[in-house]
């Protein structure tokens, strides 16, 4: 009886450590698309009042949470049952990806910025609606990352029994959403971190400097992340679409990979920012 006990410990000590190993390649496969979606995520993290950012954060990261539960289960059913259907989600998601990226450089260079009156009226109006609206879209896009993340991890174990299938990528997916989140906790709260180390120290010394620093990067970092999440955005597309559609991956062979991977997501985007924008002129002219 208790050789019997300490066997099985011996067979989930084996199957732990095959986990770990497996994880550790699959992250390290998945250490670009985490690193976008850190960029990604942080950016869609800020620009909100210091009292809000955490509470924000935490509904994100619930939020991703749910996703990686329900993604996870689906993409081993589909890798079993309809494999084809892992792909045609992975672009519809790079279609959003690419649309939303570039109606970020849209916005930006072609839309008229309102009054600050106007602006500030509006805010007040309307802060909870526009934070609701940052979350949705936060988690919408955080969703379309995941699946790319468990689709890399799965493809790392595909050779293995499914119990380690469904541990790795759980693992992959369970570190993807603590270590994003945790860094971006990290990157909105600098400042907070910053005034205390100054307020702490009467802002006098080493450790006041070292506030100051954090206080005046904060901004700096976010606006960077800003626009590093922005082209990671249109990168990530571009990426979904060259490798899980035949045709454009052999198109352009000697093309640096990013440059390719940016302008099929740039072109995809600008179509979709097209279309979109014509399908609501039609829907509006239909209304009146």
């Amino acid at each position: 009886m208790a050789s019997g006990f300490f066997a099985i410990l011996d067979d989930i000590a084996v199957l732990m450590d095959d986990v770990a190993v497996a994880a550790k390649i699959a992250t390290k496969k998945t250490a670009g698309i985490l690193g976008d979606d850190l960029a990604v995520n942080a950016e869609k993290a800020t620009g909100f009042l210091s009292s809000r950012e955490i509470p924000v954060l935490w509904a994100i990261t619930k939020g991703s949470l749910i996703n990686k539960i329900i993604i996870v289960p689906i993409a081993l059913l589909l890798n079993v049952f309809f494999p084809v259907a892992i792909k045609v989600i992975l672009i519809l998601g790079g279609l959003y990806l690419a649309y939303e990226g570039v109606e970020k450089i849209v916005e930006y260079f072609f839309h008229k910025s309102k009054p600050v009156q106007q602006a500030a009226a509006e805010v007040v109006q309307s802060d909870e609606e526009v934070e609701k609206a940052k979350v949705k879209s936060a988690i919408t896009t955080d969703f379309i990352l995941s699946v790319e993340i468990v689709i890399i991890a799965l493809g790392t174990v595909l050779d293995k029994s499914l119990t380690l299938q469904i541990l790795t990528v759980s693992v992959v997916a369970l570190v993807a959403t603590v270590g994003v989140y945790g860094i971006v906790a990290l990157i909105v709260r600098m400042d907070d971190a910053g005034y205390k180390l100054i307020k702490n120290s009467n802002d006098k010394g080493f450790l006041s400097k070292v506030g100051h620093v954090l206080v005046k990067s904060l901004p700096l970092i976010i606006k960077g992340l800003s626009v590093v999440g922005t082209i990671a955005l249109i990168l990530v597309a571009g990426g979904i679409f060259n490798h899980n559609i035949d045709f454009i991956h052999h198109i352009f062979p000697e093309l640096l990979t990013i440059i390719k991977e940016f302008t099929l997501g740039l072109i995809a985007g600008l179509l979709m920012v097209l279309l979109i924008g014509v399908g609501k002129k039609i829907f509006k002219a239909f209304k009146k």
